[in-house]
């Protein structure tokens, strides 16, 4: 496979899961995370599918597309463990959070997912959601949409 087969794919794989989990979410009281803001892409989906609800935003560097920059005081820029813990201390709670750190270098990648776990769980209400391309631990694993393959992509329940 291409690595442009694997970006649609990747890209199919986010639209739908975000899609199901939206519905899934409807009776969850809770904000909505985004960690990897990026171009935007995938935070204005959210945006579009997932309304009446606040969508924190987190990355290093704000550099998205114009018509997808989050309100500053839903940005929070810096390094993910800082930016976790500061709205775990704040007492904001998830009941959807989206997973979409990484270097591109797959050790790298699932070493930050491991380690990042712990400060996503603090932010999740009990029964959650967390959707991420990389493996995270401490949460339940569960059956994504039947249209999303499960190596391709993660989907979790908080406890």
């Amino acid at each position: 496979m291409s690595r442009l087969e694997s970006m649609r794919r990747r890209l199919t794989a986010q639209i739908d899961g975000i899609n199901w989990a939206a519905d899934l979410i409807k009776d969850i009281d809770g904000d909505v995370l985004e960690m990897g803001l990026g171009n935007g892409r995938t935070y204005d989906h959210l945006r579009q599918e997932i309304t009446g609800r606040r969508i924190w935003v987190i990355d290093r560097v704000l550099k998205p597309h114009p018509s997808c920059i989050p309100p500053k005081d839903d940005f929070l820029q810096g390094e993910a463990e800082d930016m976790l813990s500061k709205l775990a201390d704040a007492g904001h709670k998830m009941a959807l959070a989206h997973y979409d750190f990484g270097h591109g270098v797959k050790e790298l990648d699932v070493a930050e997912g491991g380690a990042l776990s712990p400060f996503i769980a603090a932010l999740m209400v009990p029964g959650g959601l967390v959707l991420s391309q990389q493996p995270l631990v401490g949460f339940e694993q569960i059956k994504g949409p039947d249209t999303v393959d499960p190596e391709r992509y993660l989907f979790y329940r908080a406890p």
